[in-house]
């Protein structure tokens, strides 16, 4: 090999190896600085959320294990107080055993065990600890109390699931009620009120269905809405008329139970339902205005203009001194929630006389 192919290979060899050709532009568009900035941003942001997920999933780690960790210490400090309990309670039995034969005093009888710490001391069966504890919370329980032991909350859960009994049965409803319901083609009621008892049981089970089947019908064409009508300030109050009103009309139910309601109330509120029922709207707006006001006097203006008493002077100050049916909150709560079912029944079940609408 000569020099002349010598020198050539050695510098070729000094020559640095071929790279990317750089960019020739003097000069940045701003768009190109502004999505360098923003690649830029987007890759610091995505390691930041990466970095904060790990440490999140780190933290749920720690917690978790951190849980478990109390809970099986509280588990045993539970168990070794338990343990010392019986103990202490076993020492004090032998030292009162002790102390009655040093006197020469009469043994005690032997008691039964009826100690709290069996967990099978009312003929209950035993349920591990994890198993107990979920199924109190499936009962939206606490599933420890202060101080609680493992056969106390035992106890607490049976008396939870026993059922207590002696109890009546309550129907499902709007209004749950103890009264049987009817079908719907029995729930025509008459207009004066039966005699008998068996009869006026029934006449309470007709006027609860009837109420619990408005209700149902008013409560599916709030549901039907759209979103967008329900969500609107006029959707949601109309959504808690419908609530206030099977509220108020919840103390009428209980009078149904208990067969307290009054005569004077009962009476007026058949010729109510029975005209509801039969679409005459006006007739049951006529019913309610009698069974409200009635014939009591309601001065409107101006009461006394001399110093003089005038006729019919006393009327006004009569119904005050003995009392009206308004006067009672309870009985006032629920003709309001009388009223308000009928405005909606005329809307569901409409009239076929257009006399008969309400106005």
């Amino acid at each position: 090999m000569d020099f002349a192919s010598l020198m050539s290979a050695e510098i070729s060899k000094s020559k640095s190896p071929p790279t990317q050709p750089k960019s020739t532009k003097k000069f940045l568009k701003k768009s190109e600085l502004e999505a360098q900035r923003q690649e830029a941003y987007l890759k610091e942001q995505a390691n930041l959320q990466r970095q904060r997920e790990e440490k999140l999933a780190q933290k749920r780690k720690r917690d978790d294990e951190e849980a478990l960790r109390n809970a099986e210490r509280d588990e045993k400090r539970q168990r070794l107080a338990e343990e010392s309990r019986i103990r202490r309670e076993e020492e004090e039995a032998q030292a009162e055993t002790h102390r009655r034969k040093r006197l020469g005093l009469p043994e005690l009888p032997s008691q039964p065990q009826t100690d709290s710490s069996s967990p099978t001391s009312d003929h209950q069966q035993d349920i591990p600890p994890a198993t107990l504890r979920l199924a109190l919370r499936a009962l939206s329980e606490p599933t420890h109390l202060f101080g609680e032991t493992h056969a106390q909350r035992l106890k607490r859960y049976h008396a939870l699931t026993t059922p207590v009994p002696n109890t009546p049965k309550k129907y499902p409803g709007p209004i749950a009620t103890t009264l049987e319901p009817v079908p719907e083609s029995s729930m025509k009621v008459p207009t004066t009120i039966p005699s008998d008892l068996a009869a006026r049981t029934f006449l309470y089970r007709q006027l609860s269905s009837y109420f619990n089947l408005l209700f149902s019908a008013w409560s599916a064409t709030l549901s039907a809405r759209a979103s967008s009508v329900s969500q609107t300030p006029e959707g949601q109050r109309a959504s808690l008329t419908l609530t206030n009103c099977i509220t108020s009309l919840q103390p009428l139910f209980k009078k149904f139970e208990q067969n307290t309601l009054e005569d004077s109330i009962l009476r007026p509120l058949l010729q109510i339902v029975s005209a509801a029922q039969e679409r005459r709207y006006v007739d049951a707006n006529d019913g309610y205005l009698r069974l409200s006001i009635g014939k009591a006097a309601w001065p409107i203006g101006v009461t006394m203009v001399g110093i003089h008493e005038r006729s019919a002077r006393e009327k006004l100050h009569k119904g005050a001194e003995e009392g009206h049916i308004l006067s009672d909150e309870v009985t006032r709560k629920f003709l309001q929630g009388i009223k308000r079912c009928l405005s909606f029944a005329q809307t569901r079940w409409p009239p076929e006389d257009g006399g008969q609408i309400m106005g």
